[in-house]
């Protein structure tokens, strides 16, 4: 980092061991933490789940990044011109964290502190010269618990390929099992590998690895991409190893032996196997390039003078920049202390358990249908009604779901896209309806319809996402408008709400729609009691 300007050699003291740069940092870097306090509360909460238990070390790696790419970047004594970039960047990041924070969605405020980062680094070392510090900015990336949409959608997606490689290697050891959706099973034993097994676990401390091993690797950069592209498979694959395994200890020895097994298994064991994979996978890459190396010798693992760089912040200026940065930020701070309190409070809604048990001339078949614990802690509702509605002019009865909630900006909704294949029913059909001209609605009502079927059981389903009146089919945009409802009124409650009915042997698709439609046109009048449109 510079001195103050191209005449002074020496940082200008505010006292003995603090110069006037590295006073306006420290006074920035004070406003972000309160800033930004929200989005690093839900980083601490994110890291105590093991998927992201790995968080508290990605700021240490990062830094030492930074540190080691510091080295090659020399003490500039003369002025900086171009820190104003940084200056648009920080600004970009505390608008950022302002969304987030009215919105009541505090992983949006966990990634604009990054943006912050690399605004400040910029703000430091200019344009020219910050623009190359990249690498351990991004690397900042991986600490961050992925947006739930997306976390589920992933997940669903290596639980199947860990689920069917698990199975596949099963077979090949002359085990008899059989898989029906995520759930594998055994005859003795049901693996269910969406609970445990999804290989996210272990996914993101492996991408993790794998990206500083591709900064710090000394070969050819198509290397890099694919030991970096690398990680997802070879971590999936492990873990589809770890099922096959569990299955043949299960078959041969009893299902006494998996509780040891999982606990010993699913930690190091498999993280360290993911590592073996990845340094085998670059001496197989070396080992065909010309110039011959090991490994090691590929690794730029160099640590020497990393406290030496780390004292340059001594020579930072004391820039307009910096000041602007840290004049910005604390203003940010105050401005958004000055805000009146935003909350929903008090949300004027019905129990679904005063739910009507008839709708026009379906009717309630039995009590409502209670989840199991584990699936109850899954789906983390604050009220939700399960029910079978049967009718006397019709054979067939429909299941009728709704899950509520009163803030969604932690979790909320999990789409049934996600769901239903869990639990082994396979997607034939999907796609977003817009039924508003069907229903004559006053407002845009669209629906997902889908076929689904296990076996030779096949059912029709509807479902949408009920928020402030809106029906929402696509759970992005879902997440959209809970984002803007959270800005605009402080509130971000919703709901699911599904129905299902079998298609019968004697029937066709148009009858079944044509059901689910009946019921659905009864349900709508009730609904706003309980899932509030205002």
């Amino acid at each position: 980092m510079s001195s103050i300007d191209s005449s002074a050699r020496q940082p200008l003291f505010i006292g003995q061991f603090m110069t006037w740069g590295m006073f306006w940092f420290l006074v920035a870097t004070a406003g972000a933490c309160l800033f930004f306090i929200d989005g690093l509360d839900a980083l601490l909460e994110a890291w105590q789940l093991p998927e992201y238990s790995h968080g508290p070390l990605i700021p240490v790696l990062s830094g030492l990044l930074f540190l080691r790419q510091l080295k090659e970047v020399p003490v500039n004594p003369g002025p900086i011109r171009d820190r104003w970039v940084g200056v648009t960047v920080l600004l970009a990041a505390l608008a950022f964290g302002t969304l987030g924070r009215m919105s009541n969605i505090n992983d949006i405020v966990a990634y604009a502190t990054i943006l912050w980062v690399g605004g400040i680094l910029l703000i430091s070392f200019g344009w020219k010269t910050g623009k190359h510090f990249w690498p351990p900015v991004l690397h900042l990336v991986y600490m961050l618990p992925l947006p739930g949409v997306l976390y589920y959608k992933m997940s669903t997606v290596l639980q199947f390929i860990s689920s069917e490689l698990g199975v596949w290697f099963l077979k090949l050891l002359s085990v008899p099992v059989f898989l029906d959706g995520n759930i594998i099973d055994l005859g003795v034993l049901k693996l269910h590998v969406a609970e445990a097994c999804s290989g996210l676990r272990y996914l993101f401390p492996i991408l993790s690895f794998s990206y500083i091993f591709a900064v710090l690797y000394k070969g050819p950069m198509w290397h890099k991409a694919v030991l970096l592209l690398a990680a997802a498979p070879i971590t999936v694959l492990m873990n589809s190893v770890r099922i096959a395994i569990a299955g043949l200890l299960a078959d041969r020895f009893g299902v006494g032996w998996l509780e040891g097994f999982t606990h010993f298994f699913e930690g190091w064991v498999i993280f360290i196997a993911c590592i073996i994979l990845l340094f085998l996978l670059a001496r197989i890459m070396l080992f065909f390039q010309p110039k011959k190396m090991s490994v090691v010798d590929a690794l730029d693992l160099d640590t020497d003078g990393l406290g030496t760089q780390a004292m340059r912040i001594r020579y930072l200026q004391p820039s307009a920049a910096m000041i602007t940065a840290a004049v910005l930020t604390l203003a940010a701070v105050f401005a958004y202390q000055a805000m009146p309190e935003r909350g929903q409070g008090e949300i004027d809604r019905d129990s679904f358990v005063l739910f009507p048990r008839q709708l026009g001339d379906w009717r309630q078949a039995g009590p409502a249908q209670k989840l199991s614990a584990g699936v109850e802690a899954s789906l983390a509702a604050d009220d939700y009604h399960q029910v079978t509605l049967a009718s006397e002019n019709d054979p067939h009865t429909v299941g009728l779901f709704m899950a509520w909630y009163a803030d969604q900006s932690k979790g909320g909704v999990h789409s049934p896209e996600i769901c239903l294949p869990g639990a082994g029913w396979e997607i034939a059909w999907l796609e977003r309806t817009d039924i508003t001209e069907r229903l004559q609605a006053d407002t845009p009502y669209e629906i997902n319809q889908a076929i689904i079927q296990k076996g030779q059981t096949r059912m029709m389903v509807f479902y949408w996402f009920e928020q402030k009146g809106r029906r929402i089919a696509w759970d992005f945009a879902a997440k959209f408008w809970l984002m803007m409802d959270g800005i605009t009124t402080g509130r971000t409650d919703g709901a699911l709400v599904r129905l299902t009915t079998v298609i019968g042997a004697d029937e066709n698709d148009a009858d079944a729609e044509a059901r689910l439609f009946g019921v659905l046109e009864e349900l709508r009048p009730p609904l706003s009691r309980f899932i509030p449109e205002n």
